[in-house]
């Protein structure tokens, strides 16, 4: 078969300010995943309640964003290098599985019961985003891909408002009774996160993938910018003005949609691009134009095993909370005792519970490093 044509041209050399982003952004995922104590957190490393967006709900969006623009990037490269039709779709039907498969494994370890068991989480979210914007990314021209992108905001804003939801009527934005919480308990019916707001309601649901599929393709338009023709300076300038109509624009919806991770509100999704295009700007300014370099060494070691050291740290943070140590006073978990003995002492529990998270970061850290130094780099 003869190599696939599309609008894709030859990616130029690797984007360090991309790793350095996917590696803050990971770092940011294990940060606040991972606290001393679910009961001592800071604001800012919760999510919000319901509406409203906070410093944790912008983490998610950004690794959509960055696995959009890394796909203009690395989907050019394999067209360059002749890849044919069949085994791009090898690829792409590979990866989705493996993703959605360990995004499973996480959900339902240590006691995998299926027939109970969440179904719908970050990987796999991760895993469809990338499996539908990579057939628009090879089969649609770029004009359509933002035609199609404005198209799921609409339809899912449409959706959202005006259809009704049995019971509830149209246009219900609370926890119950919303069009998405709707299709969940119906489609998913004992699979949905126990801990949503809602009984049924899962915050990577159906209905709401919709607008996350955007999240992506808008960082696969960042991802075709920044392998355009342009100078640096055009390219940087680009990114601060799409950031700040990415801002605007969600802040001006919030007068019809509120932001909202949950819903993954179509405010949401301008909003949350906005901050990744200001983030993107920012690194891309500092590393790429003013080639500051050194500061960033520790993202770009994380990021350089992004998907694996986010598995791995997901798993074995499961395990430290899982696995129970005999005392005398009673049963306690792992995690449990280490941060009652190692950082409330000296920190306070407040305090304590975030060291207990940077602790965990930085061991995490170490590990990178270590796969880092010899050269290994393992990809989904």
């Amino acid at each position: 078969m003869e190599s696939i044509k599309t609008n894709l041209s030859i990616a130029p050399h690797r984007l360090i300010s991309l790793d350095v982003f996917r590696g803050i952004t990971i770092m940011g995922m294990i940060l606040v995943n991972n606290p001393g104590s679910w009961i001592y957190v800071y604001p800012p490393l919760r999510h919000a309640d319901w509406d409203g967006c906070t410093f944790t709900d912008l983490i998610f969006p950004f690794f959509l964003f960055i696995v959009g623009v890394a796909m203009s990037f690395s989907l050019g490269r394999r067209v360059e290098k002749g890849a044919t039709l069949t085994q791009m779709a090898w690829q792409i039907i590979r990866r989705t599985l493996i993703l959605f498969a360990l995004g499973l494994f996480l959900n339902w370890m240590p006691y995998f019961d299926i027939a109970n068991g969440r179904i719908p989480g970050v990987l796999q979210r991760i895993a469809l985003c990338y499996f539908f914007v990579s057939w628009i990314i090879l089969f649609l021209k770029r004009k359509w891909q933002w035609i199609l992108a404005g198209g799921l905001l609409i339809v899912y804003w449409i959706g959202l408002t005006l259809i009704p939801v049995p019971g509830y009527g149209p246009g219900v934005l609370e926890p119950q009774g919303n069009l998405c919480w709707y299709l969940d308990s119906q489609l998913l019916a004992g699979h949905t996160w126990k801990y949503a707001p809602a009984a049924g309601f899962d915050p990577e649901g159906i209905w709401s993938t919709l607008t996350a599929v955007v999240s992506t393709l808008f960082g696969v338009f960042t991802g075709d910018w920044l392998r355009s023709n342009q100078e640096k300076k055009a390219k940087l300038i680009g990114l601060f003005v799409g950031a700040n109509i990415g801002l605007l624009s969600g802040y001006i919806l919030t007068a019809w949609l509120p932001l909202n991770k949950n819903l993954w509100t179509v405010s949401y999704v301008f909003y949350t691009t906005g901050f990744a295009l200001h983030f993107l700007a920012m690194s891309y300014w500092l590393i790429d134009l003013l080639g500051y370099h050194r500061w960033a060494t520790p993202f770009v070691i994380f990021g350089s095993n992004a998907i694996f050291v986010y598995v791995l740290s997901s798993f074995v943070g499961k395990l430290l909370a899982l696995i129970k140590l005999k005392l005398a006073t009673g049963e306690l978990s792992v995690q449990s005792w280490l941060y009652q003995h190692l950082f409330v002492p000296w920190a306070g529990e407040l305090n304590g519970s975030l060291a207990y998270a940077l602790a965990y970061v930085l061991f995490w850290l170490g590990i990178t490093y270590v796969l880092f130094r010899k050269r290994i780099f393992i990809k989904v």
